[in-house]
């Protein structure tokens, strides 16, 4: 296994999933170090850079997508490979967007062991046989929210469905669907709260664009 230029970093913010992978990887040998969410792990790498970022996509104060994008515009993580896992952002739009950032692998959860293990070891064999370009600013802005909008539109019609139903069950099967309604919600949350800090970022952009300066014309 190539890892001398620097640990595994497992970026999730579900404890008992990032608890689990990092037992995995340690087992197989790897050094690890774990994060649990993208802006904690800007932290850990700034003080300890990693040779592999497996990282979820859906977490709080700083999803996957945002993570990785910070990852591929910093010279000294650009060539990090990056595994994505994720159990939310399924669809073939989502992957694209994601591999589109310069990612080596993107799984759905749950991961199998050995599939993960695999693609692990092949990422830090092969690894970036060039720097993977991230998308211009602007098109990483507009694919970003085009995902978070997306998201969110299903994330509410999937609430809508288990209220409803919730409504309709009887009381022995209501403990599972409120269970999945609370995750939902904060699924639900999460989405919201990177597209607001999103849409200000683009705000506040729009504010800082002037219009040309008129030329004072020669007497």
């Amino acid at each position: 296994m190539n890892t001398q230029h620097g640990p595994i970093l497992v970026v999730e913010d579900v404890a008992n999933i990032r608890e689990f992978l990092a037992v995995t990887l340690r087992f197989k040998g790897y050094p690890v170090i774990t994060a649990a969410n993208g802006s904690e792990a800007l932290e850990r790498i700034a003080s300890e850079p990693p040779a592999l970022a497996l990282t979820d996509i859906l977490m709080p104060k700083m999803d996957g997508y945002a993570l990785v994008y910070h990852l591929r515009t910093s010279p000294e993580t650009s060539r990090v490979p990056i595994i994505f896992l994720s159990a939310t952002y399924v669809t073939p739009e989502d992957q694209e967007f994601a591999m589109s950032l310069g990612a080596f692998r993107f799984l759905e959860k749950p991961v199998d062991a050995d599939e993960l293990l695999r693609a692990i070891e092949e990422a830090l064999m092969e690894g970036p046989k060039t720097t993977p370009t991230p998308p211009e600013q602007e098109l990483f802005y507009r694919g970003y929210r085009k995902r978070l909008e997306t998201k969110l539109r299903q994330k509410n019609a999937q609430i809508a469905r288990t209220e409803t139903l919730l409504k309709t069950i009887s009381n022995d099967q209501r403990p599972v669907f409120e269970s999945l309604l609370k995750e939902a919600y904060q699924h639900r949350e999460a989405i919201q709260a990177e597209l607001d800090d999103l849409n200000r970022i683009l705000a506040s952009k729009q504010e800082n664009v002037q219009p040309d300066e008129p030329t004072t014309p020669s007497l």
